[in-house]
């Protein structure tokens, strides 16, 4: 599976592009600010319903315009699919082979995408909405069913949050769905970070040369049922006004000598360990299934010396995914010539 064409509308500088994008290696050059990574953001719309940069997809309207759009075109298993994803001020809404989607969430799989960029090192330093994410996106293409778990969920969830808020809401009618739920979520996330560990502690050893270990955390006490949580804590619940435990509260707890990384490692460090986390969840995923995923690399060589980068070029060329790569320089060849190169400016792509 891999992109085949992408057009853009009115996202940040860029007014219109058009791109083909090659099987293997496409190379997105300019200067600073030209908008290259704009380029990036674009193909993981695409994939995510989302940015990897900010949260509200409205700031990534052009100024002055009243939607973005973007559109592409994906090769799945020699089949043509066609998806498209456009925000505007007031919602965002996605669309796969021509039908409107039910969730932002059918693009993860309809078009597998992941980004490897400067701020990285944020799935360490940052609360664990970040690795959630970062989990459920490996678990969605593993797990057949998770996504319509995930969704009944959210919606079961929400119903018991706005019975918490009424003074005679029956929160317990919902707690049998949100438990029975919430245990499928927690049982497929804990799975696939147990599948994933040989993965991961060969990546981050040949990365960092650090014993950091990732352990999953499901949301509430390993102890009891998530239905006996939920019964213990309604009183706390009521008070709150929100469910305090289940699989919207799980974490990915990443630790060195049983202290959070976060707290003991620099900035660089924190960003070999987020590779080195991506990198474990794609050998994963192509152990697991017959996906090739999409990788896209914003300045890659940011940060890192020669030792580690030579290192990170060899780790990301053996997943043999379908790279998208940004650069300065039109003659970067990190990872061999690439098939076709753009270079970005003045809010146009262009060929070269």
């Amino acid at each position: 599976m891999s992109l085949v064409e992408l057009r853009v509308w009115n996202l940040r500088c860029i007014e219109q592009a058009e791109l083909v994008i090659a099987p293997d290696l496409t190379l997105i050059c300019g200067d600073n600010g030209s908008g290259k990574t704009s380029v990036l953001e674009a193909i993981f719309l695409l994939g995510r319903g989302r940015s990897f940069r900010i949260r509200n997809n409205e700031r990534l309207i052009r100024h002055g315009e009243p939607y973005l759009r973007v559109t592409g075109r994906v090769d799945s298993l020699g089949l043509p699919v066609t998806l498209g994803f456009e925000a505007s001020r007031t919602a965002s809404t996605a669309r796969i082979a021509g039908h409107t989607a039910a969730s932002l969430a059918e693009l993860s799989q309809a078009f597998p995408v992941q980004v490897i960029e400067p701020g990285i090192h944020r799935l360490i330093e940052e609360g664990g909405h970040r690795r959630r994410r970062w989990l459920d996106w490996a678990v969605f293409h593993v797990e057949p069913h998770f996504m319509q778990t995930w969704v009944h969920y959210g919606r079961a969830l929400k119903q018991r949050n706005a019975a918490l808020k009424t003074p005679d809401g029956d929160v317990a009618a919902w707690d049998s769905q949100v438990a029975s739920l919430g245990e499928s979520i927690a049982e497929a996330r804990g799975q696939l970070v147990e599948r994933l560990q040989p993965y991961w502690k060969e990546e981050v050893d040949a990365l960092c040369g650090m014993a950091v270990e990732l352990h999953y955390l499901r949301g509430w006490s390993q102890d009891v049922s998530l239905t006996d949580a939920l019964v213990a804590g309604r009183a706390r619940d009521r008070m709150r006004q929100v469910t305090h435990s289940g699989p919207h509260r799980a974490d990915v707890a990443v630790r060195l000598k049983g202290r959070h990384a976060r707290e003991v490692l620099s900035r660089g460090q924190q960003k070999l360990v987020a590779v080195a986390m991506t990198i474990a969840q794609l050998r994963l995923l192509r152990a697991l299934t017959d996906l090739r995923p999409t990788l896209l690399l914003d300045d890659p060589a940011a940060e890192l010396d020669a030792t580690r980068l030579h290192t990170f070029i060899d780790r990301v060329a053996s997943l043999r995914c379908q790279l998208v790569m940004t650069s300065l320089q039109s003659e970067s060849r990190l990872f061999g010539a690439p098939e076709r190169t753009f270079r970005v400016g003045q809010g146009r792509v262009q060929p070269l």
